[in-house]
């Protein structure tokens, strides 16, 4: 029995399959997806574009297996948060979609937040603080700035979401990605139609938005006239699927609690597994659900490899030679400090802040020290987040690091000391992909008493040789690099240090 994990992210859409009674991953593919940047931190992509990398991805990676597509038993899709897909009375999208790294919606999220009461007010209706990249703030921007595109609104879904309807013909969501949206009660695990009402009055929430449902349960099964496509049975179960995040920590194993995953992706994420609602003392932390049934909270900061990546590439280096060029520069780039901010932030909450590359003098500027100083930039913003769990999060033994820059070693031990708590990464960094198969086959076995603990024991390996141990020396001398970066914030953006 063969299943299927599907993770559509910013970058690309991966696809793995998995063989869960040997404990195997037979195979995995990938395709690219194109990125519509504009002024004001405007990121958008053509869904279009999701659709044709996962039917390549997924042809790929099952001829690769080299298994009788007829064995798959079920899929599961990650997508990546807060998208939002707005589909007309043809199921086409009015618009293209609004991306969670856009961040040309910030003076909408301001003024949500201040009419439903500010934060204190959010709390009490959502759970959560609405946050810049939430789907909410997006909805009201589509209203006011492309009201045509707004008046033909039939139907409104969150990626993963619009990647299960492609598959199934059915308009659902589940509780982990639907936290995203600014308009979900996490606490209670339901649409808040008043809030969304006061986004878009002139939709109706019973119309357009998903019907929810449990993280155990299916979407629906396969189109047959798509199963037939793509070779497979139209009996395969589509499982509720959830956010990469969640589906991330259902792919490292974060499931009960006392873990703490920590993604380097393009953007960086880090989560904690609840059984209950949280409200933490910040209003960073969001009290996301998770997709098995209990809660996520987690932080987002929106310049992780997407920094390292621009800094690299105006050098021209290679990842190896860019590994290089920061493992032979000391702790703390000689006196340079870069906030990272291209994108804007989100943790610390700074919406509409550029990037800064702040101490440079003639001694300093050398290749090597600007590559290690956007690292630590990037991996400062993790700590930051990082602190503000408080007590969700002291005392943790291990971080379980995934994300693209999870492969990199010194990476790995940057973590490490700037946290001063060992890092280890599961075998499969991409972990999303993975997480979504492990709900496919928990969906299409939890009947017959399978539970998602053991398809994670079974599933999710550590890798002993990622581990990374911290180095006492480096983590006294984080602790004033670290000092540094808190006062850059203040003086550049006026954050307390």
């Amino acid at each position: 029995m063969m299943y299927i994990g599907v993770d559509c992210g910013t970058q690309s859409t991966k696809v793995v399959v998995v063989d869960v009674e040997r404990g195997a991953i037979l195979a995995e593919a990938s395709r690219p997806h194109s990125l519509i940047e504009g002024d004001h931190g405007r990121r958008e992509q053509d869904p279009g574009e999701w659709v044709a990398a996962l039917r390549g991805a997924l042809a790929d990676a099952l001829r690769r297996a080299e298994v009788d597509p007829l064995a798959v038993r079920a899929i599961g899709v990650s997508g990546q948060q807060h998208g939002m897909v707005a589909l007309d009375g043809n199921d086409e999208p009015v618009y293209p979609a609004k991306l969670w790294c856009d961040t040309e919606t910030a003076a909408h999220n301001a003024a949500l937040v201040e009419r439903l009461g500010g934060e204190a007010g959010c709390l009490d209706k959502l759970g959560l603080v609405l946050q810049t990249g939430y789907t909410a703030s997006k909805l009201a921007w589509l209203r006011d700035c492309e009201p045509a595109a707004y008046r033909r609104i039939e139907s409104l879904l969150l990626p993963h979401d619009y990647l299960n309807f492609w598959l199934t013909g059915e308009r659902v969501t589940e509780a982990g990605d639907a936290s995203g949206t600014g308009y979900f009660d996490t606490r209670a695990r339901g649409w808040r139609e008043d809030v969304f009402t006061a986004i878009a009055p002139e939709l109706d929430p019973q119309r357009v938005l998903p019907r929810i449902i449990e993280a155990s349960e299916p979407a629906g099964t396969l189109r047959p006239a798509l199963a037939r496509e793509l070779g497979l049975s139209s009996q395969v179960l589509v499982s509720s699927g959830g956010g990469d995040n969640m589906l991330g920590a259902i792919g490292t194993g974060n499931i009960t609690p006392g873990l703490v995953t920590m993604s380097l992706g393009t953007s960086g994420t880090v989560c904690a597994y609840s059984p209950a609602p949280v409200i933490a003392d910040s209003a960073m932390v969001a009290n996301f659900c998770s997709s098995t049934g209990g809660w996520l909270p987690l932080i987002c900061t929106m310049n992780v490899t997407s920094a390292t990546t621009r800094v690299r590439e105006l050098f021209g280096l290679d990842l190896a030679t860019f590994g290089e060029h920061i493992a032979s520069a000391p702790v703390g780039a000689e006196g340079v400090t870069v906030l990272p901010f291209f994108n804007g932030e989100r943790v610390p909450m700074l919406p509409e802040a550029t990037a800064s590359f702040l101490g440079l003098s003639g001694a300093n500027v050398t290749q090597a020290n600007l590559c290690r100083a956007v690292m630590e930039g990037a991996t400062f913003g993790l700590r930051y987040g990082l602190d503000l769990f408080g007590s969700l999060t002291e005392g943790a033994s291990q971080i379980r690091l995934i994300g693209g820059g999870a492969k990199s070693p010194v990476w790995r031990q940057m973590v490490a000391d700037v946290t001063a708590t060992p890092v280890i990464c599961p075998e499969v960094t991409d972990a999303a992909a993975l997480g979504a198969a492990l709900q496919a086959a928990w969906c299409h076995q939890h009947a017959h008493g399978v539970t998602l603990e053991a398809l994670c024991a079974r599933l999710v390996h550590l890798d002993a040789g990622s581990l990374a141990d911290p180095e006492p020396n480096a983590v006294a001398a984080y602790r004033e690099v670290y000092a540094r970066y808190h006062r850059a914030l203040a003086e550049r953006h006026g954050l307390a240090p």
